[in-house]
């Protein structure tokens, strides 16, 4: 009996720690120069374009373009920011106004009049292979 009930727990154990994960492409475009680099960070909600992102990149540019890839991602609801750090300084620069200095862009490529929010930037990972786009 004990036997069956340790391998029951064990059994249990590994289903719960199991977790499914995917594989996401992000292509970036027109980017107006291929100066600096891009910086990418994928978000939750909890941490959305407030703290440091679960996942991140920075990756050169070439001919406008740039492609990240990020593998063994947990599934669930993430969220993309992007940013052309033209002159590499590893931030976002900001005229006196507030506004951006530099290109930037979401997932889902949404049209923005204010800073951005997480329903702007919201999607679903789904286990495998996953590709968005986002357009500057």
């Amino acid at each position: 009996m004990k036997t069956v009930l340790i391998c029951v727990m064990l059994a249990l154990g590994k289903i719960v720690i199991a977790q499914e994960t995917a594989t996401i492409t992000i292509e970036v475009e027109n980017i107006s120069n291929d100066n600096g680099h891009l910086i990418v960070g994928m978000y939750t909600e909890d941490n959305f374009l407030k703290s440091k992102p679960e996942y991140s990149q920075q990756v050169k540019i070439k001919d406008g373009k740039a492609t990240i890839v990020f593998n063994d991602v947990p599934v669930g609801e993430y969220g993309v920011s992007s940013f052309h750090d033209a002159n590499d300084n590893q931030q976002m620069d900001f005229e006196p106004t507030g506004m951006p200095k530099e290109d930037y862009g979401l997932s889902n490529n949404p049209m923005l009049y204010g800073p951005p929010n997480w329903n702007d930037a919201k999607f679903q990972l789904l286990k495998g292979e996953n590709k968005i786009t986002i357009r500057y």
